[in-house]
Formats: structure tokens, C-alpha cells, sequence
């Protein structure tokens, strides 16, 4: 009889019910003491065993989302950009553009918080239960092209097609030259209605066609798929990065 409770502990374990191999004695002296029927002791185990399985699972969608640092929308500086639509932002954080399989696109200068909103949209559909990947368009370029020598370009695009948001930054501030636009352009293709996609870019969509080596047809198939489902954020303003000496 002394074996039993390690036995338990063991079997549990083995079933990988690790909340209730670590509390099922504990709860079941609580049960004792407050009178729980059977149900309600079960019942305890079940929610905490759903919640930690539910805990783990954001934190391993956080860690291979690959956010360069977590944001969170609280954190924004509102008052520093001087033209930004609040209640448009707010609404992408209802996650409602993902569900829809829709878009968003961050407009503005530099220093104005974009990368910051991409991330912390990116964060908040991980909190939903959303796969996420971030990557800037540079690096999805460069990745996709090692993929495309070694005869891994149909690998390589999966990485970029299963998650159910795909957070696309930096998209204009190095240049693309024909080939880099081919490969984002089918990242961008084969996720059109499928799934969604936030990018951020300092660029104008006037001036898209100078990210995209000016191909005009390129760019024009491009915005299309984009913005066919989509939020276009538009963000001015001066640097917040150039604050400090702004101030002094």
C-alpha cells in the first residue's frame, strides 16, 4: 500500500498528465476537507490539466513565432505618431482580419512604432490560440533562396505557408531584385485567402514598384492579392527613436 500514491504518480506521468500527477493528492485532501463529490474532484483535475497543456501550448507558439522582442499593445506610445487611426489598430487586435483570412499592412516612416503593432498583433494571436511566424521580408528572401539552391524550395515555402499569420517587416528598406520578389511574391500568392499576413513598410504603395526591382506587373499582382482582403494603417510622424534629441 505504500507503493500506491508513487504508483499513481508514475502512471500519470506516463500519460503525460503532469498536472494531475503533481496535484491529484492535494486536491484530493481538499475534496476531503470540503465535502466535493467525485465529479467535482475530477472535474478540478481535468480544468487544471486543460489549463496547463493550454498554458504550454502559447508559450511554445511564442517561442516559434520568433518575435525579435515580445510587444504587447499596451506598451504603444499613442500620443507620439502625429496621425495614427486608434480605433482601426484596436480593431485588428480583435483577430477578427485572421479568422477572415484577411490582411494588414503598417504604413509609415521609421521610428513610428510599426514593427512594434506587427509584433504585438503577432503576440496577441498567439494569447488566441493563432500559429504565428515573423520573419522581415529580407530574411524570408534569404532563406527561401538557400531553400530554391539546395532543391528545398517546396520545403522552404511550407515554413511560410502553414501559419495562420505570417508578419512580413521591413518590406521596402533594402532593395529586391527580381528574383527576391518572385519567391515573396509566391509567399504572398499561395497565402491569398488561405491565410493571413501583416506587413510593415516605410513605402508608399505608389512607390512599391522601386521595392520590387520596378516591375510594375510584378508589384500591380502583388498589391492585388494584398489588398483585395485587407486594413491599410497609415502612421505619420517623426522618428520616436529621434525623441531624445527632439526633447533636448
Amino acid at each position: 500500500m505504500s507503493n500506491r500514491p508513487n504508483q499513481t504518480r508514475d502512471r500519470l506521468g506516463y500519460l503525460k498528465l503532469r498536472f494531475m500527477a503533481e496535484h491529484y493528492q492535494q486536491l484530493a485532501a481538499e475534496a476531503a476537507q470540503k465535502g466535493w463529490s467525485h465529479q467535482d474532484y475530477l472535474e478540478r483535475l481535468i480544468q487544471g490539466e486543460a489549463e496547463m497543456r493550454w498554458d504550454n501550448s502559447i508559450h511554445r507558439q511564442i517561442k516559434i513565432a520568433r518575435f525579435p522582442v515580445v510587444k504587447t499593445l499596451d506598451q504603444f506610445q499613442w500620443n507620439w505618431p502625429k496621425k495614427i487611426n486608434r480605433l482601426q489598430v484596436q480593431q485588428l487586435f480583435t483577430m477578427d482580419f485572421v479568422a477572415n483570412k484577411a490582411n494588414a499592412i503598417l504604413l509609415g516612416g521609421v521610428g513610428l512604432g510599426k514593427t512594434h503593432l506587427a509584433t504585438a498583433i503577432g503576440y496577441e494571436a498567439c494569447l488566441r490560440g493563432h500559429t504565428v511566424l515573423f520573419s522581415t521580408a529580407v530574411d524570408v528572401i534569404n532563406t527561401l533562396t538557400a531553400a530554391q539552391v539546395t532543391g528545398q524550395l517546396k520545403t522552404g515555402l511550407k515554413k511560410y505557408l502553414q501559419p495562420s499569420l505570417l508578419i512580413l517587416d521591413e518590406l521596402g528598406y533594402l532593395p529586391i531584385d527580381k528574383h527576391g520578389a518572385d519567391l515573396l511574391f509566391q509567399v504572398i500568392s499561395c497565402r491569398y485567402e488561405k491565410a493571413s499576413i501583416v506587413i510593415s513598410s516605410n513605402r508608399a504603395y505608389k512607390d512599391w514598384p522601386t521595392i520590387f526591382n520596378n516591375d510594375a506587373t510584378l508589384t500591380s499582382a502583388i498589391l492585388d492579392r494584398l489588398l483585395h482582403h485587407a486594413e491599410t494603417v497609415l502612421i505619420e510622424g517623426k522618428s520616436y527613436r529621434m525623441k531624445e534629441q527632439i526633447d533636448t
